[in-house]
């Protein structure tokens, strides 16, 4: 066999090895349903929270952290509004708890104008 037909041969494979491999990445992609956040109480909704801040202070990637602090944002957020119809206390102020803890990785990471957010956040909660 000639290293032509060889050539060939791999680059064969290879565009078959890409194709089959964007396919899965594709029906995996569909398969991806949104959070049932909504369907969690409160209580639930700060513990998610709470592990994603957990997750982020203890991971060594920067990259990785932010995305968990973005999870933290966007979970404590909704806590917030399940708290306004709860009224529950002890929820309320683990949600302003965990946005000092955000406002605090924030910072030491150099994101002030998110820390900040986030300790106005937890004032504002009491």
């Amino acid at each position: 066999m000639t290293l032509t037909a060889q050539a060939n041969i791999v680059l064969n494979l290879l565009s078959f090895y890409f194709i089959c491999k964007e396919k899965r990445v594709k029906m995996s992609f569909n398969s991806i349903v949104s959070s049932p956040r909504g369907s969690l109480s409160p209580q639930k909704v700060l513990e998610l929270a709470n592990v994603y801040l957990e997750n982020a202070f203890n991971t060594t990637d920067p990259d990785i952290a932010l995305v968990l602090c973005h999870d933290t944002e966007v979970t404590l957020s909704q806590a917030k509004k399940a708290v306004k119809h709860d009224k529950n206390q002890t929820v309320t102020e683990g949600i302003a708890i965990a946005y000092i803890g955000l406002g605090k990785l924030l910072e030491s990471s150099g994101h002030v104008r998110g820390a900040e957010a986030s300790f106005k956040k937890a004032e504002k909660l009491g």
